[in-house]
């Protein structure tokens, strides 16, 4: 396919996820509320220092909020596995919106530095269990075919806050107290309530307390231990970590960059910040067809050279504008790999955890950042701004290359297990009850599928039994049966491949409805039913599909009334 094939096809991938009105209302609500905490940062500098006037209480103030977030990262994404998470955005929203509100008082009334820490440390808290909800319902919202172009655009909006934000604190501060910023922050928060409420789209809280036997830590772990189960996404997560380190770095470098190599003094700081921003907008339209690729291993490479190579330029280099082009190509590489990681992280891990791992994630950036921050004035000490710069821009893509084996390896072994189950995936595609399930669904029930033979005259279901797999039927013929209302039982035809059975008493959570004997030797797949469920949660069961449930259940059971599909999203079981 050719470049401008390839062009237009971004393009209307990237219009038909805005078309998405459930997808509109998040995106609206990400990008006002992160403009206005992004000026509010500004702001909380600003009140601090200038009741203070003292550096090590603005530290302190930035330390304590990032601190906070960090430690409560994992007990947010356990919150928003727990609770429905349109829910909890909102609710969140709501509190920062009087959290905020109260430090617009406190500031209007001078009021004291460390109730206004204090204030802004909860807010920070709060918004630990936001990010978690908000990466972990965008599947639900937009489906498999646009979640890499949902989290691109996601990522392009908050480089766009760190632009905007603090321009609009800058002005607003020109003309008004740091109290009016943290009103119009508090404003942020509760149009994005407002708007993040009228998503159609609801998860299904999961029981992580194994009804109740579990206690928190031990909930947490969970989170932990699926973040550590896949290779796939331990790796490309820690290449997304190792760029928050470098992250973290910059945010020290920076300072002493346009202070003695550009000579552009404490703004400096703020436009190269700003061209990282830029270079992530720039290259967000393009990761939509970045992240179909199926081989990682070399653009996560790439990535990472684009994002550190370029600071070993910066040695020589004496001219803002060629430093403010060169963090613009390093922020294009930087949003290469976070959106990979995330896409990753949602596509893989299991949707009652995926929440957690969430947590887990963010708590490692977070670290990571910090850890980087840290570090960056010991190294600067010891060798020097010029002999820091060839080492930042140099080591980390050499550890990156030196990684690329085991990339590679990984590739190879994701593309060879996909081989392997495609033809189960084609099977189950041509199936109309999975229409409307996802890519990642489905290859998540091909590979838990279990493949059997069976012999003629075998009972594959009894009726009146509980309901716990569902089958596809792949070869040979099965008969169907049932006595159901009537009394007397009567046979009910026979099916024939492609085709599936089990799947009334799965979705409507009642016993079997009817019995289903082979009548010849049958290969079958047989799915786990929690499994089987799953898939369809972030799907809309098609009408066709809807309606061959509603009439199979009628020859069994007229009077019984289909409960299940009377709305859009479908529930997952309990």
């Amino acid at each position: 396919m050719s470049a401008p094939d390839e062009a237009g096809k971004a393009k209307v991938g990237y219009r038909a996820l805005f078309q998405n009105r459930d997808y509109r209302l998040l995106f609206s609500g990400l990008a006002i509320s992160m403009s206005g905490s992004w000026a509010y940062n500004v702001a909380l500098v600003v009140f601090v220092f200038n009741a203070t006037h003292s550096p090590a209480w603005v530290a302190a103030a930035s330390m304590t909020r990032f601190l906070c977030a960090l430690i409560a990262s994992p007990f947010g994404g356990l919150l928003a596995d727990r609770v429905e998470r349109v829910r909890l955005m909102v609710t969140l929203d709501t509190v920062a919106l009087v959290l905020q509100a109260g430090l617009a008082v406190l500031a209007a009334l001078n009021g004291a530095v460390v109730l206004a820490i204090a204030l802004a440390a909860l807010t920070s808290v709060t918004g630990s269990s936001y990010d978690p909800s908000a990466r972990a319902a965008t599947p639900a919202i937009v489906g498999e075919e646009y979640l890499a172009a949902a989290n691109s655009a996601q990522s392009a909006v908050e480089n766009l806050a760190v632009i905007v934000g603090p321009a609009i604190a800058g002005a607003l501060l020109i003309f008004a107290p740091p109290a009016v910023v943290f009103s119009v922050n508090a404003a942020t928060f509760g149009l994005s309530a407002v708007l993040v409420g009228q998503i159609r789209a609801r998860s299904q809280p999961a029981d992580i307390t194994k009804g109740g036997t579990v206690g928190p830590l031990k909930q947490m772990a969970g989170g932990l231990a699926a973040f550590f189960e896949s290779p796939t996404v331990m790796l490309l997560a820690g290449f997304s970590i190792l760029a928050s380190f470098v992250y973290g770095t910059d945010t020290v470098l920076f300072v002493v960059i346009s202070r003695d190599q550009l000579g552009t003094g404490s703004a400096g700081y703020g436009y190269l910040l700003a061209a990282l921003g830029v270079g992530g907008i720039v290259m967000a339209a393009f990761m939509n067809r970045i992240a179909a690729v199926r081989r990682l291993g070399a653009i996560i490479v790439i990535g990472m050279a684009v994002y550190c190579l370029p600071t070993a330029l910066l040695a020589v280099v004496h001219a803002p504008w060629i430093a403010f082009l060169i963090e613009v190509l390093r922020g294009a590489g930087t949003i290469v790999v976070d959106v990979l990681a995330i896409t990753a992280l949602q596509r893989v891990v299991k949707p009652e955890v995926v929440a957690r791992v969430f947590g887990v994630f963010f708590a490692f950036v977070l670290a990571a950042v910090s850890l980087g921050a840290l570090l960056m004035p010991i190294l600067l000490g010891i060798v020097g701004l010029k002999t820091t710069l060839l080492i930042m821009g140099f080591a980390i893509p050499a550890l990156s290359a030196a990684s690329y084996p085991w990339l590679r390896a990984l590739d190879a072994r994701a593309l060879a297990d996909l081989s392997a189950i495609e033809p189960r995936i084609a099977t189950l595609q041509a199936l109309d009850i999975f229409a409307g399930a996802t890519r990642a669904a489905l290859e998540r029930l091909a590979r838990s599928a279990v493949e059997e033979t069976v012999g003629a005259g075998t009972v594959l279901i009894q009726e009146g039994a509980a309901a716990d797999d569902f089958f596809v039927l792949t070869d040979g013929k099965v008969d169907v049966s049932a006595v159901g209302e009537g009394g007397v039982e009567h046979a009910l035809g026979e099916l024939v491949p492609p085709d599936y059975f089990g799947e009334i008493g799965l979705l409507e959570r009642r016993p079997r409805t009817a019995t289903v004997t082979t009548a010849s030797p049958c290969t079958i797949l047989r799915i786990n039913g929690d499994d089987f469920v799953d898939s369809l949660t972030e799907a809309t069961l098609s009408p066709t599909a809807l309606g061959g449930v509603r009439m199979r259940l009628a020859r069994t059971h007229p009077t019984a009334t289909l409960s299940f599909g009377q709305s859009d999203p479908v529930a997952p079981a309990d």
